[in-house]
């Protein structure tokens, strides 16, 4: 084999790579926005945690890629969202009240990756709260252009951010303690592609 054709073997076992890590990443999400855990005042899924530890695990470049398939994947109608498909599916799922949410995922992930490949592995935390904040504004915003102003914090923050801090405290604890080699292997940086 020359050089050439080495490189091409590399180059696609890389891109297999890739695809796997994102479609992955996808299922993950999909299966957090699926599991409901009791929670007060509502029970609430583990989507918020998988999106901060996958993007602090992916980085910027492949949490981003995740996050974009994720959406694109439910935009065509794929029962991949919480509450899916009970409560629509497709683009009239994203157009309804939790539409700003899910731009929020796609900012918390920009935030959270480009932390984790820019900044100490300690500013993770900040980040991950940065993302929150992110998250929840893009999301209220939205919200606000479909309930009264009096119901907003009622309907789309007070009863999920308890549970959404506490998911994001355990996303950057499983991050931190995770071990060099994991992260490695799902950020694809590894010597076995």
């Amino acid at each position: 084999m020359n050089s050439t054709q080495e490189t091409q073997s590399v180059a696609g076992l890389k891109l297999t790579g890739q695809v796997l890590r994102v479609l992955a990443g996808v299922a993950l999400l999909t299966a957090s926005a699926k599991i409901q855990v009791p929670f007060w005042p509502v029970p609430m899924t583990l989507q918020v945690a998988a999106i901060m530890f996958l993007a602090a695990s992916y980085g910027l470049r492949m949490g981003t890629s995740t996050m974009l398939a994720y959406l694109a994947v439910g935009a065509a109608g794929l029962p991949v969202f919480a509450g899916t498909p009970e409560k629509g599916i497709g683009l009239a799922y994203m157009l309804g009240g939790t539409g700003g949410y899910l731009v929020g995922f796609l900012a918390a992930t920009i935030i959270v990756g480009f932390a984790a490949d820019r900044l100490p592995k300690l500013a993770i935390l900040p980040a991950m709260g940065l993302g929150l904040v992110a998250l929840y504004a893009l999301g209220l915003g939205w919200l606000a252009q479909l309930v009264p102003g009096d119901k907003l914090l009622a309907y789309g923050f007070t009863p999920f951010i308890a549970g959404d801090l506490v998911k994001t405290v355990l996303a950057a604890i499983l991050f931190l303690g995770a071990p060099k080699a994991l992260l490695a292997k799902l950020r694809g940086t590894d010597l076995n592609i």
